[in-house]
C-alpha cells in the first residue's frame, strides 16, 4: 500500500463501482474532533479546588505576582514592597521583605532561568535582585517613568534588560551590573511601548504599543524585525486585530514552549495567535453581556444568584473606570492569562471566577474560585514544580509529591490567594484565628490592644453544640474565646430550651440557611438580655467557608437570636454580621434543608424544625 495522503481525497471525491462508472459525489467524510492524548494526566498536574486555600497578607493592595523557575514566588503591592516567598512541598514560607520603591509598582519580571529578578517603579527606579540569594545587588535611576520591562537571555552570556519608556517611543537595553547608561536604544515607530515581553523559544522580543500594534523585534545586536517568523508581511497575519477593532491590549502571555501568544483586551476577549505565522488560533468572549446572556439559562454552570451577579456587575463597572481612566490606576493590575506548561491549557479570571480551557479541544476542563463572590481576580501566576523543601526551614521532604498551585491577586485586596488542588480546612488542634486568610502582617495598635483586654471566659460557656433538627444533626464547633458575648447567648438560649421547635424559615440555594425566630417570619426574637446586643467581630473569624455560623440581624449591633449557616463562602458579610461558629458535622444536613423548595419569600413550604440544642464541653 502507498502513504495516504491528505490530497488524495481532495482531487478525487466521486465514488466509483466496480465497473468503474461514476455514479456522482459521495457525502463528506465527518471532522475528526481534536482530543489531546493523555489529558487527564495534564490536569492531575493543574489546580482543581473550587475555593482557595490559603491568603497572605502585604500592607497594600497586591498588583503583581510572579513565579520563578527557581521555586521562588515574588509578590509586589502598590505601596512599592515586594516579598520573596519559597515553594515548599505544601504551601509556601516567608523569606524576605523589601522596601522597594517610593512610588507604585509597575512592572515586575523574572529572568528566564529564575535567577534574575527586576522591580520597576513610577519613581523613576529600576531594582535588580539575585533569586537565589533574595538580595538586591543593582539600583538605576532613569530620567524617564518605566512602562514595563524584560529580560533578553543571550548564549553563554548574562541576560540583560530591555526598559520600555512610558512617554517617548523608546526601548533601552542595559546591562544589569552596570552603571544605569543603556548600551543600546530601539527606536520605535509611533507610539510609545506599553507591554513588553521576550519569547525565549524564538530568541524575539514581542512589543505592543498603546495603539495596539504588535511588533516581533530580533533579540540579537542590532534588534531589527525578527527573521524566525513566517510571515513576510504583517498584512498577512492577524497582529493588527487589536488596531482594527481600536481595542486596548491589556496583557500578554507567551506560552512555555514559545509557539503560542495569549493577550487579554479591554473588552474581555482574549486572542491566542500562532506565534510565528501571527494568526489567530483562538477566542474567547468573556464580555459583560455574554455572561448576561448565561445567567437566563437555570441549567448553565456559570448562573449566579441574582443578588450575588449584581454585586459582581457593580465590581466589574468599577474595573471599567479604572481602565478608561486617563492616567494608569496601578492599584488595579491587568486581569492576565497564564498557560501551563505543556502549552495545552490556559487559565484566565472572569466575573463568574478562574476559567480553566484546553486549548487543542476548546472545552472548558475546570471553573475555579466560583464561589469566591467577594473576590475578583486579577494578576495570576502558576507553579507546577515538585519541592522537597528545605533542611534549614525544616520543611524537608523526600516524598513530596506534585503541588500545583495559582498564585492570584485580587481587586481592592491586601493578600494574594493560592488555588491547589486541595480545599480548605479547619485542622484540630489548630489556633482559632489561623484561618484560611493568615494574618502575617503586623496587627494594628488596637487589634494589639484588644488581644491584651481578652478576659478570662465563664465556665458557662460551651465549646460546641449538637442541633438536632427533623432532618438531621449538626455538629457545629463555637468560638467562646472570640466571641464570647455571642456564644453565651446562644448557650444560654439553647439550654433554657428557646429554640426548641423553631423552624428554619429562610434558606436560600447557595447562599445560607436561616432559624432562630419564635414567630417564624424573621422579625422576631430577642437575646437573654431582652435587647440587641453589640457585634464582635474577629479577624480570624470569617465567611470564608460553606458551614459559618453567623448572626443575623437588622443593622449594626443588632443582634437578637437568629443565626444562620452558609452554604457557601460569603465574604461581603465579613464586619456585617458576627461570626461565632463553624460546621464540623453535617454539612450534608445543611445542603437537605438548602436544597428545600420555597416560596416567593424564601420560607420553605415544608419547613424542617429544631427539636432541641445540646452544648457539649460545658
Amino acid at each position: 500500500k502507498r502513504p495516504r495522503h491528505d490530497d488524495d481525497d481532495a482531487a478525487d471525491t466521486n465514488v466509483h463501482l466496480d465497473d468503474g462508472v461514476e455514479i456522482g459525489p459521495g457525502p463528506p467524510k465527518p471532522k475528526r474532533k481534536k482530543e489531546l492524548k493523555f489529558e487527564q494526566l495534564y490536569v492531575e498536574h493543574l489546580p482543581s479546588a473550587q475555593m482557595y486555600e490559603k491568603s497572605y497578607m502585604h500592607r497594600d493592595i497586591v498588583t503583581h505576582i510572579v513565579v520563578t523557575k527557581t521555586d521562588f514566588v515574588i509578590t509586589a503591592s502598590v505601596d512599592g514592597h515586594v516579598k520573596f516567598w519559597k515553594k515548599q512541598p505544601v504551601g509556601v514560607e516567608f523569606v524576605k521583605h523589601f522596601k522597594s520603591h517610593l512610588g507604585e509598582i509597575v512592572d515586575i519580571c523574572a529572568s528566564e532561568d529564575g535567577l534574575w529578578l527586576c522591580t520597576a517603579a513610577s519613581d523613576q527606579t529600576v531594582k535588580i535582585y539575585d533569586v537565589i540569594n533574595f538580595d538586591m545587588i543593582n539600583m538605576f535611576k532613569f530620567p524617564y517613568v518605566p512602562a514595563s520591562c524584560a529580560w533578553i537571555h543571550r548564549p553563554s552570556l548574562k541576560p540583560v534588560l530591555a526598559v520600555a519608556d512610558k512617554t517617548k517611543t523608546q526601548i533601552n537595553i542595559y546591562d544589569v551590573q552596570g552603571d544605569g547608561s543603556p548600551f543600546h536604544s530601539i527606536k520605535m515607530y509611533k507610539n510609545p511601548v506599553s507591554i513588553l515581553k521576550y519569547n525565549e523559544a524564538y530568541h524575539t522580543i514581542v512589543t505592543i504599543d498603546t495603539a495596539g500594534y504588535i511588533e516581533y523585534l530580533d533579540a540579537d545586536a542590532d534588534y531589527g524585525p525578527s527573521p524566525r517568523v513566517e510571515f513576510e508581511s504583517k498584512l498577512d497575519t492577524d497582529l493588527f486585530e487589536f488596531v482594527k477593532t481600536k481595542v486596548k491590549p491589556m496583557s500578554m502571555t507567551i506560552s512555555p514552549n514559545g509557539k503560542l501568544l495569549a493577550i487579554m483586551g479591554r473588552d474581555r476577549m482574549i486572542r491566542v495567535f500562532h506565534f510565528l505565522t501571527g494568526k489567530l488560533y483562538r477566542t474567547y468572549d468573556e464580555s459583560l453581556h455574554i455572561t448576561s446572556d448565561q445567567q437566563k439559562d437555570e441549567d448553565s454552570a456559570y448562573r449566579l444568584e441574582l443578588i450575588d451577579f449584581g454585586r459582581r456587575m457593580a465590581v466589574e463597572r468599577e474595573l471599567d473606570t479604572a481602565a478608561a481612566a486617563t492616567e494608569i490606576n496601578y492599584a488595579v493590575p491587568p486581569p492576565s492569562v497564564v498557560f501551563d506548561e505543556s502549552s495545552n491549557f490556559i487559565l484566565y479570571p472572569t466575573l463568574i471566577g478562574i476559567k480553566m480551557i484546553n486549548l487543542v479541544n476548546n472545552k472548558v476542563v475546570k471553573l475555579l474560585g466560583k464561589v469566591e463572590n467577594s473576590t475578583r481576580f486579577l494578576a495570576m501566576a502558576l507553579y507546577q514544580g515538585k519541592n522537597e523543601g528545605d533542611v534549614y526551614m525544616d520543611t524537608r521532604k523526600r516524598d513530596a509529591t506534585y503541588d500545583p498551585t495559582l498564585f492570584c491577586s485580587a481587586f481592592k485586596r491586601h493578600r494574594f490567594y493560592m488555588f491547589t488542588r486541595r480545599e480548605p480546612e479547619e485542622t484540630e488542634g489548630e489556633p482559632q484565628e489561623v484561618g484560611r486568610d493568615v494574618f502575617n502582617e503586623r496587627p494594628t495598635k488596637e487589634e494589639h490592644n484588644v488581644g491584651i483586654a481578652s478576659q478570662a471566659l465563664p465556665k458557662s460557656l460551651g465549646k460546641g453544640a449538637v442541633i438536632h433538627t427533623t432532618l438531621g444533626d449538626i455538629h457545629i464547633k463555637l468560638f467562646p474565646e472570640e466571641t464570647p458575648k455571642t456564644v453565651e447567648n446562644f448557650c444560654t438560649h439553647s439550654r433554657n430550651g428557646y429554640y426548641n421547635g423553631l423552624i428554619f424559615h429562610r434558606v436560600i440555594k447557595g447562599f445560607m440557611i436561616q432559624t432562630g425566630d419564635p414567630l417564624g417570619d424573621g422579625t422576631g426574637g430577642t437575646s437573654i438580655w431582652g435587647s440587641d446586643f453589640e457585634d464582635e467581630f474577629h479577624r480570624g473569624l470569617r465567611h470564608d467557608r460553606p458551614g459559618t455560623v453567623s448572626m443575623a440581624n437588622a443593622g449594626p449591633d443588632t443582634n437578637g437570636s437568629q443565626f444562620f449557616i452558609t452554604t457557601v463562602a460569603v465574604g461581603r458579610l465579613d464586619n456585617r454580621h458576627t461570626v461565632f461558629g463553624r460546621v464540623v458535622k453535617g454539612m450534608d444536613v445543611v445542603h437537605a434543608i438548602e436544597h428545600l423548595k420555597t416560596d416567593k419569600t424564601d420560607k420553605p413550604f415544608d419547613p424542617p424544625k429544631m427539636i432541641n440544642i445540646k452544648i457539649l464541653n460545658e
